[in-house]
C-alpha cells in the first residue's frame, strides 16, 4: 500500500511520511512486513491474509488525522568532513563553470547549512540530501560513471548525496568524505537516519589522512548535536 503526501520537494510532507512510519511501527500490527519512506509517500507492505488492506487504509487515515507526534528531542545534526575538489572532486571545476561561481564559492554554499536527510535509498546508506542552495543546482552527468567510490559527496538538480559503496553514479562529485556510511555488522548498520540532519564540514588533506587513520584504528566518533533551530528550507 502506498500512502501518498505529496510530490515536491517538502520537509513538512517528508516529516509526515517519517511520522506515519514511526506509529505504524510502534502499533506493531500484525501482517506489516516493513515501512519503506520515500520523499513523500510511504510504502507499508502486508501480508493480505493477516492484515486486511481496506482495514490498514482506515487505520492509516486515522493515524494520519491525529497529527505529527511530538517528537520530544530535536532531531540530530552529523558533521561530515568533506575533501572538496581535486581527484575526489573531480566535477567541481565544472560545476564552478556551470553555476559562474568560483571553486571557493560552491564549498562555502555547500557548507552553509544543514540537510534534511529525506530517505535513504539507492544502494544501502545512502542519504538523499534536501535543502541545496539553487545557486549550485546542475543537472545529472549525461553518462553516468560506471565507477564511484564510497564516500564521494556528489550534487544533482535540487538534492545532494553521499556515495555509501562503489557504485556507478551520475551525480556531480565534488569532494569526498573519508566516514563510512554504511557497515554492515553494525548495529543499525547506516550512520545516518531520515529525519535528522548532515553538514559538511570542508577539510584538508592532511586532515583527511588523519581522519582515515583514525577510522581505520576505529578511533573515529562522529560529531553530533541537537538541531536547536537550525532548518534547511
Amino acid at each position: 500500500m502506498l500512502v501518498e503526501f505529496g510530490r515536491e520537494l517538502c520537509p513538512d510532507d517528508n516529516r509526515r511520511v517519517h511520522d506515519l512510519a514511526a506509529k505504524l511501527t510502534v502499533m506493531q500490527l500484525p501482517g506489516i512486513i516493513e515501512c519503506v519512506p520515500a520523499f513523500g509517500s510511504l510504502m507499508v507492505s502486508l501480508d493480505p491474509l493477516v492484515q486486511d488492506g481496506e482495514q490498514l487504509v482506515a487505520i492509516c487515515r486515522e493515524v494520519i488525522s491525529s497529527g505529527c507526534a511530538d517528537q520530544g528531542n530535536p532531531p540530530l545534526v552529523v558533521e561530515i568532513p568533506v575533501l572538496y575538489g581535486g581527484e575526489f572532486g573531480p566535477d567541481l571545476l565544472d560545476v564552478s563553470s556551470e553555476t559562474g561561481l568560483s571553486q571557493e564559492e560552491v564549498i562555502t554554499l555547500h557548507t552553509a547549512k544543514p540537510y534534511l536527510v529525506y530517505m535513504i535509498g539507492f544502494m544501502p546508506g545512502y542519504p538523499y540530501l534536501g535543502g541545496l542552495d539553487q545557486r549550485l543546482s546542475v543537472p545529472r552527468l549525461k553518462s553516468p560513471r560506471t565507477k564511484v567510490p564510497a564516500g564521494s559527496v556528489a550534487i544533482a538538480e535540487q538534492l545532494t548525496g553521499i556515495y555509501s559503496v562503489n557504485s556507478p553514479g551520475g551525480w556531480r562529485l565534488i569532494g569526498r568524505t573519508p566516514v563510512p556510511l554504511y557497515i554492515p555488522e553494525e548495529n543499525p548498520p547506516t550512520l545516518l537516519r531520515p529525519g535528522d540532519y548532515v553538514r559538511f564540514v570542508p577539510v584538508g588533506a592532511e586532515q583527511y589522512q588523519a581522519l582515515e587513520e583514525d577510522i581505520a584504528a576505529s578511533l573515529y566518533v562522529p560529531v553530533t548535536y541537537p538541531l536547536e533551530g537550525e532548518v534547511a528550507k
